[in-house]
């Protein structure tokens, strides 16, 4: 890991030519108004500094590298230095490659090795297809995705593209922590039943997918993923009773996945039609079977943005095992919302939200963001959360916060 630190960060200037590099620092305070049952901070500070650097050697082959350095006041990120290459951390790494592949472009083939961000789907929020893209859920509803390590293989011709990707390491979803505010479990047992562990099972074995996407009047794709699903389910490991309550263990674990799924896109002269389905089956009869889907109208008009849509569930098996971190199951039966508005070149607004559609839960985000001149730029988050505690949203209801990020960019 060392050589991967000193080949970025010297690359500069032994290739100054075909080298090009940029990054920022980034910090961020998070306000929370609630105590949690099991976490009565209310105030976490955080700290980033992100480099990128993009070496070409020739015309046709590039690397690409990015680095991750954070700490915080709330423990989410790890003390003890390494640098992370696999992100199976529980919490984030203190210091970790986010990024580092080689790409290969010759005319209608390109092909990428290493660690990779990989995106499926057209669909926003709810992206059912979107297999190769596991999420730091730390903070459930401010989140942000993580490389998977792959070859990937993209052939274009025409108005068609057929797209392969193979990954020989799972890497899982990143969850709450078992005694910070964001666990899911605790809100619902208000405090009378206390996690005190979750151990982690991790599956080994390849991951791997394939998709054709065809461009035109009409955009369409459809897609075949097998693997293991990013986010996790529970087992009992277990349970301790205590004169406050029950303390119980959890195992953690990661059943196999096959999803077949496609996509549209339908422009028209008033908005932009988007659908996007898929279903989930699996041979751990623990895992339900299910599927996804989500409907959704986009339309640009000036410095305007909308869109709206509805995401949906249908079980097709339940297995065996009730207890499970979905985000993106949690999200289905809601309806969907993002607007945004450029006000000049240094401002924007913009609006977020989901919204139960029987009126359980509630999530609703707004957005200001100012630059200062070329380098700095300041972002204000406010975000409101209600609902009933069985309720996915619900559950999260005493997570209302104020998210100020101030970020200077080199």
């Amino acid at each position: 890991m060392r050589l991967i630190v000193a080949l970025l960060m010297t690359a500069a200037t032994c290739f100054a030519q075909t080298y090009t590099q940029r990054g920022f620092i980034e910090t961020s305070g998070t306000f929370y108004p609630q105590k949690a049952v099991n976490d009565p901070a209310q105030g976490v500070g955080e700290s980033l500094l992100r480099y990128e650097g993009f070496y070409r050697p020739s015309a046709t082959f590039q690397i690409a590298g990015a680095l991750d350095f954070r700490i915080d006041t709330h423990h989410q990120v790890e003390r003890d230095f390494k640098l992370s290459w696999q992100d199976r951390e529980i919490r984030r790494p203190l210091g970790e490659v986010r990024r580092l592949s080689g790409i290969y472009h010759n005319g209608p083939l390109t092909f990428e090795l290493g660690k990779q961000f990989i995106r499926w789907g057209k669909t926003d929020t709810v992206t059912p297809t979107d297999r190769f893209a596991p999420r730091d859920f730390l903070t459930v509803v401010d989140n942000e995705f993580l490389a998977v390590t792959a070859a990937r293989l993209n052939y274009e011709k025409g108005a068609n593209t057929i797209e392969a990707a193979w990954s020989p390491r799972f890497t899982p979803s990143r969850i709450p922590l078992a005694d910070q505010r964001w666990l899911p479990l605790a809100p619902q047992t208000d405090g009378a039943i206390t996690i005190r562990d979750v151990r982690v099972l991790l599956p080994g074995g390849p991951q791997s997918g394939i998709r054709w996407n065809h461009t035109g009047p009409v955009e369409y794709e459809l897609s075949l993923y097998q693997g293991f699903n990013p986010l996790p389910s529970f087992d009992v490991a277990g349970t301790n009773f205590t004169p406050d309550g029950v303390a119980i263990d959890l195992q953690r674990f990661y059943s196999k996945m096959l999803m077949a799924g496609g996509d549209i896109a339908i422009p028209t002269s008033l908005f932009t039609l988007k659908g996007e389905a898929a279903h989930f089956s699996s041979s751990d009869d623990r895992a339900d079977e299910y599927a996804l889907y989500v409907v959704q109208l986009e339309r640009q008009s000036g410095e305007w943005f909308f869109v709206g849509g509805y995401a949906g569930e249908a079980i097709t098996r339940n297995g065996s095992r009730a207890a499970t971190f979905a985000p993106d199951r949690g999200l289905t039966k809601t309806i969907l919302g993002r607007a945004g508005y450029t006000i000049d070149t240094n401002r924007s607004v913009a609006i977020e939200t989901a919204i139960r559609q029987n009126g359980d839960g509630l999530w609703l985000k707004g957005e200001y963001s100012q630059a200062f001149g070329q380098h700095w730029r300041a972002t204000l988050n406010l975000t409101l959360i209600r609902g009933e505690i069985g309720d996915f949203l619900g559950q999260y209801r005493r997570n209302s916060h104020a998210l100020l990020v101030v970020r200077y960019s080199f």
